[in-house]
C-alpha cells in the first residue's frame, strides 16, 4: 500500500522554459495579444518579444508544446518550438523579405503606368478610348489583392478576434478606393459635372480615377513593412553567432582514452583533451599540461594567457600551443559563452522602438477613423444627401485617414539616414537605435580593440650594462623569431624595422636575424636559445631570477616605471647578465583623443570600461581625458555595470568590440560595435561603425540624433494631417480624388523632409 509521501512528490508537474518562433506578427499589438493569450494559460508565464519574434515560457512540462501552439493559433498567428541543436544557417524559416519583395515590385510596376493612365484621361476627356476604365482596373486588381494580401489577411484576423490595428485601416481604405471605383464605373458618369480642384470643375468620370490611391498606398506601405522586417529580422541573429562560435565536438577522455563525442553529451565533472588549435569545448580547469590559450573573443584583451594544471580556462576560447586535459565544470546552457548571449538575448526584448508609438496612437486612431466614415455615411443619407454623396463623403475619409504618412514616417526616414549613415562609415540596424541616440547622456568605452589598437608594439628599448640599442633588438628578436606569442611578434617585427628589413611576414625577413638553436617556449615566463654562440633569454623578472640573473636597481626601477605607465616590460639577458629592458604597449589609437573629445563636447559623459589592471586602465584613461575609469571588470560583469549606470537615471551608449562587449552592448540604451570586433558582438549591436577614425562615435551619435528628429517631425506632420483633413471629408468639401491627391502630398512631404538628410555633415555641428 502506497502512502502519500511516496506519491505526492511523483504527482507534482516539472515546470520547463521554452522558445517558440512565431509567425505572423505585423506590429507590437500583434505581440501584446499572444502575450495575454498565453498568460491565460493555466501555470504558463510568457513573454513575447515582437524584434526577434519569439516567445519564452516557462510552464508545467505535460503538454506545454502543444497548448501553446493551440493558443497561438488561436489568436491567428503560429508557433514553433525552437530548437537550439538546429543549423544556424538552415534556412528552412519562412523568409517573408522575398514575398514581399516580390509585392513591391509588382506595386511599382502597376502604379505608374495606372498613374499616368488615370489621371490624364480622366482630366481630359478628348484622350479616352473605349474600355479605358477597365484597363485601369486591371492594372489596379493585382497590386490591391495579391500585393495588399498581407493587409487584408491581417485585417481579416483581427476582425476575427474583434480588434483592430493600422492593418484595418489600410486595408478597408485600399479596398474601399478600389470597389468605389469599380463602382462608379459601372453605375456611369454623375448627371452633371465632376469635383472642383481650386481652378474648374473635372469633366463627368472623374469620381472613377482614383484607383491610382490604392495601388500607391500598398507600394508604400509594403515598402515601409519591408524596411521593418530587415530590421527585426537582424535582433535574431545573435544566436546564429553563438553557435558558429561554440565547440560542436568534444574529445571526451576515459580510462586514457580519448573519444570524439558531440558537445551536447558532455557532462559536469567529465575529463576533455583540448589539441593546439582547437576550440574549449566549455568552462573548466586544467588538470595537465602547459599552453597559451586565446582569449580575445571572450576578454577582447590581445596577449594570450597562459595556463598550467589548476588555471581556468572558459568554453569558446582556442587552445594555441600545447596539449591540455581540462575538467569540465560549467557546461551547455551554464558557460559563461552561453549566458552571456542569453543575456544579449534577453536585453533586446526590453529595447523600445519608434513604431511603437504609432502603434499606440492607430489603436485609439483606426477606430475613430472607422467610426467617422460610418457616421459620415449615415448622416449624409438623413440630412438628405443622395446615396453618391454619402458614399463619395465616406469613401473619401478612409482614404484621407488611411495612415500612410505614418506608416512613411519611420521607415523613409530610417532608410536615407542608413544611406548616409553608410557613406559615413556607420550601419545602423533599426530604429531602437534612433530613438535612444536621443536620450544619450553617458558613452562607455570598451579599451583593447576599441580605443586602443589590440595589437602589441614595442614602444621603448633600454639598453643595460653598455649594450648597443640595436644590439638588444638584434638579439631579443633572434630569441623570439620563432615565437607565435604576441610579444614575441612585437619584439621580432621592431627588430627588422630597426635592421631596415620589411617587416611583413616574408622570408627574406628572418633572414635578418642571426639564427637561434636550441629555441625552447617558456610558459609564462618568456623564451630562451643560444644566439651566435650566447645564451640568451627573453623574459620576465621571475624567469631571470629563476636562472640567477641579478637585476640592478636602475634596471628594477626602470621596470618599474614601465609597469607603472601601464607596458609590458621584459628583460633581456645574455649569458647570465641583464642586457636590456623592452617596454610594450597596446598603443591607444591616433583619432582616440580627438573622438572622446568630441564626444565630451556633445555634453556625453565618457566611461573607460575595461579588464586591463587598474594602473593600465588609468595610464589610458589620462592620455584620451575620459570622465571615469572602471578598470578590473570581469567580461560577465560589463554588462552589470552598464546596468548599474542605467540604475543611477543614465542613459548608456556602448562601444565595443570583443565577445565580452556582446551583453553590454545589448543591455546598453545604444549598442555601437567597431567593424574589427567579433561576429557575435556586432550582431548585438544597434550600430556598426565601419570607418577606422574613431571620430565616426561621435558622428553616429550626432546623425541618429538628427535622423530621429526628422523621424519625429514626420509622425507630428502625419497626424496633424490626418486630424485637420478628416472633418474636410466628412463635410463633403474633399472628394476621393482630392484626398487622394492630398493624402499622396502628405506622404510626398514625409518623403521630401527625409530626404534632406542625405546632405547632413555631421562634423558641422
Amino acid at each position: 500500500m502506497s502512502t502519500p509521501t511516496t506519491a505526492r512528490p511523483e504527482a507534482l508537474p516539472t515546470t520547463r522554459t521554452r522558445e517558440y518562433d512565431l509567425e505572423g506578427m505585423t506590429c507590437s499589438a500583434c505581440a501584446n495579444r499572444i502575450e495575454r493569450k498565453l498568460n491565460k494559460l493555466e501555470g504558463v508565464s510568457a513573454v513575447v518579444n515582437y524584434a526577434t519574434e519569439r516567445a519564452v515560457l516557462s510552464g508545467p512540462e505535460d503538454g506545454l508544446d502543444d497548448r501553446v501552439v493551440k493558443a497561438v493559433r488561436a489568436a491567428g498567428y503560429d508557433a514553433r518550438v525552437v530548437d537550439r541543436d538546429a543549423d544556424p544557417d538552415d534556412t528552412s524559416h519562412p523568409d517573408r523579405t522575398r514575398s514581399l519583395r516580390w509585392r513591391i515590385a509588382l506595386g511599382a510596376l502597376t502604379t505608374v503606368p495606372l498613374g499616368s493612365l488615370t489621371i490624364i484621361l480622366a482630366l481630359v476627356p478628348e484622350l479616352r478610348f473605349p474600355g479605358w476604365e477597365w484597363l485601369a482596373v486591371a492594372l489596379a486588381t493585382p497590386t490591391v489583392t495579391w500585393g495588399a494580401w498581407p493587409f487584408h489577411r491581417a485585417t481579416l484576423r483581427n476582425l476575427r478576434h474583434g480588434a483592430t490595428s493600422m492593418d484595418t485601416l489600410v486595408s478597408l481604405g485600399i479596398t474601399a478606393a478600389y470597389l468605389w471605383s469599380v463602382v462608379s464605373i459601372v453605375i456611369g458618369p454623375a448627371s452633371g459635372p465632376g469635383y472642383w480642384l481650386g481652378y474648374g470643375v473635372t469633366p463627368e468620370g472623374a469620381d472613377a480615377i482614383y484607383l491610382e490611391v490604392a495601388t500607391a498606398v500598398t507600394t508604400f506601405l509594403l515598402t515601409g513593412r519591408y524596411v521593418e522586417a530587415r530590421s527585426r529580422r537582424a535582433a535574431s541573429d545573435v544566436l546564429g553567432a553563438l553557435n558558429a562560435l561554440a565547440a560542436t565536438t568534444v574529445r571526451v577522455v576515459r580510462d586514457g582514452v580519448e573519444e570524439v563525442r558531440p558537445v551536447g553529451e558532455l557532462r559536469r565533472g567529465d575529463e576533455f583533451s583540448v589539441r593546439p588549435g582547437e576550440t574549449v569545448a566549455a568552462d573548466g580547469t586544467v588538470v595537465d599540461g602547459t599552453s597559451s590559450v586565446d582569449t580575445s573573443m571572450m576578454t577582447g584583451e590581445p596577449t594570450p594567457t597562459d595556463v598550467v594544471a589548476g588555471s581556468s580556462v572558459l568554453g569558446g576560447t582556442i587552445n594555441r600551443s600545447g596539449r591540455l586535459l581540462v575538467r569540465a565544470e560549467r557546461v551547455g546552457a551554464g558557460t559563461q559563452l552561453a549566458q552571456m548571449a542569453t543575456m544579449a538575448e534577453q536585453a533586446q526584448a526590453r529595447k523600445a522602438r519608434v513604431q511603437q508609438l504609432v502603434d499606440r496612437v492607430v489603436t485609439v486612431f483606426v477606430p475613430v477613423a472607422l467610426g467617422i466614415a460610418a457616421i459620415t455615411l449615415v448622416g449624409w443619407l438623413l440630412t438628405g444627401g443622395t446615396a453618391r454623396e454619402a458614399f463619395n463623403a465616406a469613401v473619401s475619409v478612409l482614404i484621407i485617414a488611411c495612415p500612410c504618412a505614418m506608416g512613411l514616417a519611420t521607415p523613409t526616414a530610417l532608410m536615407v539616414g542608413v544611406g548616409r549613415a553608410g557613406q559615413l562609415g556607420i550601419v545602423i540596424k533599426g530604429p531602437s537605435a534612433l530613438e535612444s541616440s536621443g536620450v544619450i547622456d553617458t558613452v562607455v568605452l570598451d579599451k583593447t580593440g576599441t580605443l586602443t589598437t589590440g595589437a602589441m608594439s614595442l614602444v621603448g628599448v633600454h639598453p643595460v650594462g653598455g649594450a648597443d640599442r640595436d644590439e638588444v633588438l638584434r638579439l631579443a628578436g633572434a630569441v623570439e623569431q620563432h615565437s607565435e606569442h604576441p610579444i614575441g611578434r612585437a619584439v621580432v617585427a621592431a627588430a627588422l624595422e630597426a635592421l631596415g628589413r620589411d617587416t611583413g611576414p616574408t622570408p627574406g625577413g628572418a633572414v635578418a636575424l642571426p639564427a637561434a638553436e636550441g629555441f625552447t617556449a617558456l610558459s609564462g615566463l618568456g623564451a630562451e636559445a643560444v644566439v651566435e654562440g650566447r645564451r640568451a633569454l627573453v623574459g620576465n623578472r621571475a624567469l631571470l631570477a629563476e636562472r640567477g640573473v641579478t637585476v640592478d636597481p636602475a634596471t628594477a626601477s626602470r621596470l618599474d616605471q614601465a609597469e607603472a605607465a601601464g607596458r609590458t616590460a621584459v628583460l633581456l639577458a645574455v649569458d647570465g647578465a641583464a642586457a636590456g629592458v623592452l617596454e610594450l604597449a597596446d598603443t591607444v589609437k591616433p583619432s582616440a583623443p580627438e573622438a572622446v573629445a568630441r564626444l565630451r563636447a556633445l555634453g556625453l559623459r565618457t566611461v573607460l570600461l575595461t579588464g586591463d589592471s587598474r594602473r593600465v586602465a588609468e595610464q589610458v584613461g589620462r592620455e584620451l581625458g575620459t570622465d571615469e575609469v572602471v578598470a578590473e571588470v570581469l567580461p560577465a560583469d560589463k554588462a552589470a555595470h552598464v546596468e548599474r549606470l542605467q540604475a543611477q537615471g543614465r542613459r548608456v551608449a556602448m562601444v565595443g568590440d570583443g565577445i565580452n562587449d556582446a551583453a553590454a552592448l545589448a543591455t546598453a540604451d545604444l549598442g555601437m560595435a567597431v567593424v574589427s570586433g567579433t561576429d557575435l558582438a556586432m550582431k548585438s549591436a544597434d550600430m556598426i561603425l565601419v570607418r577606422s577614425h574613431l571620430g565616426v562615435v561621435a558622428d553616429a551619435v550626432s546623425l541618429s540624433r538628427r535622423t530621429l528628429a526628422t523621424i519625429r517631425g514626420n509622425l507630428v506632420w502625419a497626424f496633424a494631417y490626418n486630424v485637420a483633413a478628416i472633418p474636410l471629408a466628412a463635410f463633403g468639401l474633399l472628394n476621393p480624388l482630392v484626398a487622394g491627391l492630398a493624402m499622396s502630398l502628405s506622404s510626398l512631404f514625409v518623403v521630401g523632409n527625409s530626404l534632406r538628410l542625405r546632405g547632413y555633415d555631421p562634423s558641422s555641428r
